[in-house]
């Protein structure tokens, strides 16, 4: 590497790819590209300068933020039409950044096997960190990092209530394709009715990208809280139905000899003429008297053909 003053450096081929961190292969692939300006030439060797150095570190970037090859070329061709990256890179920062604001913990292996019961389980670390709920600390075998501590402490207690740590694996499994498939349409979702005039065109114009980048922020909680709301919602039905279906057949007491409810459908103009007869307000009310009395009833009947019989 050379230079004639300062902001004026010039680099080789080689000196360009041992500062950037490329080889010398993909920067002359991403010449071919046209991502890189042509160079200098000078007598029968290519002249690079800082702005290529400042390039390649760009497009590294935007390589690790998940860009294709071929959307950077889009991008880097609308910064040198002077439209300007930075909205579209504080929108990349935006989405990359974290979506909740739990703080990732870490923990060691003495500690990982005393909270599910004190006994070492190989398998079942693999596991977790297959599943990204422990991380390897790199030169670290004794410990490990948390993302999410919250997932982490729901395992143990279900392991404390008795679940075997490979049904818990098998339930998170099952239960993050369903969870993807709820984000992926909540996206989808978004994307239709709110992002799809910042993003139709490509590559988005600075301000557009800034303001879709303020609609992430604002919009990155509702998709949890609306989640939340359904799961208690459901969790409430489904967890009352669950508890009468086991809590014993039809009619039986509770332990403390209250009446159970049980659901019972009716056919709709049954339904409908007890509506017009009571009032809808009072329809279960008439139903379960109804009930009781042909119970009564029956019962009464069955006591006089006892007794006839008998006599």
């Amino acid at each position: 590497m050379t230079g004639a003053g300062a902001g004026a450096a010039e680099y080789r081929i080689e000196d360009l790819a041992h500062a950037s961190g490329a080889t010398v292969r993909t920067i002359r692939a991403y010449q071919d590209r046209g991502l890189l300006p042509t160079p200098e030439r000078r007598g029968r060797a290519n002249v690079y300068r800082e702005t290529h150095l400042a390039r390649l570190r760009q497009i590294a970037d935007l390589l690790d933020r998940g860009y294709t090859l071929a959307s950077i070329k889009e991008l880097l061709e609308a910064w040198d039409a002077g439209r300007g990256l930075g909205g579209v890179l504080g929108l990349v920062a935006e989405v990359h950044g974290p979506w909740t604001d739990e703080q990732a913990d870490r923990i060691s292996r003495r500690e990982l096997d005393a909270k599910f019961g004190g006994r070492q389980d190989d398998e079942a670390v693999a596991e977790a960190v297959e599943l990204g709920i422990l991380e390897r600390v790199p030169g670290r075998d004794d410990e490990f990092l948390v993302p999410s501590p919250q997932e982490l402490a729901v395992a143990v207690e279900l392991h404390a209530a008795g679940v075997p740590l490979s049904a818990i694996s098998g339930h998170l499994r099952e239960l993050r394709g369903q969870v993807e498939h709820i984000a992926s349409r909540f996206l989808e979702f978004t994307t239709e009715h709110v992002f799809a005039r910042y993003l139709g065109h490509r590559p988005p114009t600075d301000a557009d990208a800034g303001e879709a980048a303020t609609l992430v922020r604002r919009l990155r909680p509702l998709a949890q809280q609306t989640v939340d709301a359904e799961l208690a919602r459901a969790m409430r039905t489904f967890a009352t139905r669950h508890l009468d279906h086991h809590l014993g057949p039809n009619g039986a007491e509770t332990a403390e000899g209250a009446s159970r409810l049980v659901p019972v459908l009716l056919p709709a103009r049954t339904t409908r003429a007890v509506r017009a007869l009571v009032g809808a307000e009072r329809v279960a009310a008439f139903v379960a008297a109804a009930a009781e009395r042909e119970v009564q009833a029956r019962a009464l009947d069955g006591l006089a053909a006892t007794h006839a019989k008998d006599g």
